[in-house]
C-alpha cells in the first residue's frame, strides 16, 4: 500500500478511550502511513476534546496547510461539532480544499461539519471510519479497512449488499446524509444542504425506533423528504425493544416511511456505528439499483487521492 499522510482532528468529544486511539495510530504507522497532529488525542476541556477555540482550529487550520495531508481523520464523535459551525472559515477552506485530492473523514457528530461544508462550499467529504472507534477497535474490521482505502483512492465507489426491501428499481441523485440525529439538528439552519433529487443515507446509535421515526417525520414535515429520490438505511445499533413496543421495530418504521412518502427505502447497508461500515462520499453523484433484494450503490465525482 502507498504511504499516506494522515492528519488527526478532534472537533467533538474527548477521547475517553485513549488506548484505542493509540492503537489506531500504531496500526496506521505499521501500515506505512505518517500520522500528524496526534497531540489532539489527549486534549480535554469538560466533555470536549479541548476548548471551542482549540477544536475550531483543527478545522480552520486546514485552510492554511502546505502541503495538504492525504487524509484528515476525526478521532471520535460524541458532541461538540455543532458549537463550531458559525465560526468555521468556509471561504478559506473553499479556496484551499475544493477540488483537491484530500479525504476529509469521520462520522457521527462529525456529520454536522460535513453537511455544513457541503451546504456552504460544496465540499465533498467522506462518511468514514474514525481513529478510536474503528482503526483502534479491539478487533480491526478488515471489511471496514479495505472499503475505506478503496473508496478514497478510486474514482468510483461501489457497494453491493442484500436488503429485505420490497422496493425495486433504479434511482440517480446526490448522495448525502450520515447520522440522522445530526441531520435533524441542522433543519432550519444555513448548515443544512438543500439537496434536490437526493439519495439520503442514514444511520444512528442509541436511538429507539420511535425516536428514529420521530426524526424522519420531522424531515418529512419540513419538506426535505419530498425532494429525495430514495432513502438508504444503515446501522441502527445499541438499542433494545421491550414488551411495551409490541412489535413496533425498525422494520415498522421503514414500512410506514414507504407508505407515507412513497419513497423507496433500501435497508441493511453496513454503514454507521458498527464494526463493519462502508465509506461513502457525501455530495457525490450516485446511482442506486435494487432487484429482488440485491442492492448496488455507485458513487462518482468525489475527491480521489493521488496514486
Amino acid at each position: 500500500m502507498i504511504s499516506r499522510s494522515v492528519r488527526l482532528i478532534a472537533p467533538s468529544g474527548y477521547c475517553h478511550n485513549q488506548p484505542a486511539a493509540q492503537r489506531g495510530i500504531e496500526r496506521l504507522r505499521v501500515a506505512g502511513h505518517r500520522v500528524e497532529n496526534e497531540q489532539v488525542i489527549g486534549r480535554r476541556f469538560q466533555r470536549f476534546a479541548g476548548s471551542d477555540a482549540e477544536r475550531l482550529a483543527d478545522i480552520n487550520q486546514l485552510a492554511g496547510l502546505t502541503p495538504l495531508p492525504d487524509v484528515v481523520l476525526a478521532v471520535r464523535g460524541g458532541y461538540g461539532a455543532s458549537r463550531l459551525l458559525e465560526s468555521i472559515d468556509y471561504i478559506g477552506l473553499q479556496r484551499r480544499l475544493l477540488n483537491q485530492p484530500l479525504a476529509l473523514c469521520g462520522h457521527s457528530d462529525f456529520t454536522a461539519i460535513q453537511l455544513a461544508l457541503l451546504a456552504q462550499i460544496g465540499l465533498i467529504t467522506f462518511s468514514a471510519p474514525m481513529l478510536a472507534g474503528n482503526f483502534g477497535a479491539a478487533t480491526l474490521s478488515e471489511f471496514t479497512l479495505n472499503h475505506f482505502w478503496q473508496a478514497i483512492t478510486s474514482p468510483t465507489v461501489n457497494v453491493s449488499w442484500q436488503s429485505e426491501t420490497p422496493d425495486q428499481g433504479a434511482w440517480q441523485g446526490t448522495l448525502w446524509g450520515g447520522n440522522l440525529a445530526m441531520i435533524c439538528s441542522l433543519i432550519g439552519t444555513p448548515w443544512m444542504p438543500q439537496i434536490e433529487d437526493g439519495i439520503l443515507v442514514i444511520e444512528d446509535v442509541n436511538e429507539h425506533p420511535f425516536r428514529i421515526e420521530r426524526m424522519l417525520i420531522q424531515l418529512q414535515q419540513c419538506g426535505i423528504l419530498a425532494r429525495q429520490r430514495a432513502i438508504v438505511t444503515g446501522s441502527f445499533t445499541s438499542t433494545a425493544l421491550t414488551e411495551y413496543d409490541n412489535g413496533f421495530d425498525f422494520s415498522s418504521v421503514w414500512q410506514r416511511l414507504r407508505d407515507t412518502t412513497g419513497l423507496p427505502v433500501i435497508t441493511a447497508l453496513a454503514f454507521g456505528h458498527a464494526a463493519d461500515t462502508v465509506t461513502l462520499p457525501l455530495g457525490a453523484s450516485a446511482r442506486l439499483q435494487v432487484s429482488q433484494g440485491q442492492a448496488h450503490l455507485q458513487a462518482t465525482g468525489h475527491p480521489v487521492l493521488r496514486g
